[in-house]
């Protein structure tokens, strides 16, 4: 498989954590200290409480296990179809959130459902001095 060649993230004051995270290759996830809950994608308030003022970020391990996957095979969408066939997969992680993601190094015939992973990072180059990576995973 090629590596896919992922489009540049752009930071919301919202996401910013979760990004400048990857770039230092740290999975960053937020909980909210009012009712516990670890959610991703990154936000101004907690999903479950709607609570905005008790958000916390914290470095999660970056395990997890696959939840459910698809091999593409054909995406012509530029920088994924030179890449193609790759595996897009959920993975649920140890904390509890679902991210969706690439699993990178192996071969699609070796991923499947329950499959334990470990995030790693694809870095950016980029031209405004911001540190920014893609977590992706693969078979740990």
């Amino acid at each position: 498989m090629n590596a896919i060649e992922h489009p540049i993230p752009y930071a919301s004051w919202e996401t910013r954590g979760f990004w400048e995270g990857a770039g230092r290759g740290e999975l960053v996830l937020q909980r909210c200290s009012s009712c516990g809950l670890v959610q991703h994608r990154p936000r101004g308030l907690c999903a479950h409480c709607l609570d905005s003022a008790d958000l916390e970020h914290f470095v999660a391990s970056g395990a997890g296990s696959i939840y459910s996957f698809t091999v593409t095979e054909q995406n012509q969408a530029k920088g994924f179809a030179e890449a193609c066939p790759y595996v897009m997969a959920f993975v649920t992680l140890d904390e509890g959130p679902r991210l969706l993601s690439v699993v990178v190094e192996c071969e699609p015939d070796d991923v499947a459902i329950g499959s334990r992973v470990e995030v790693t990072y694809v870095k950016q180059d980029r031209d405004d001095r911001e540190t920014f990576a893609i977590p992706v995973f693969r078979l740990s």
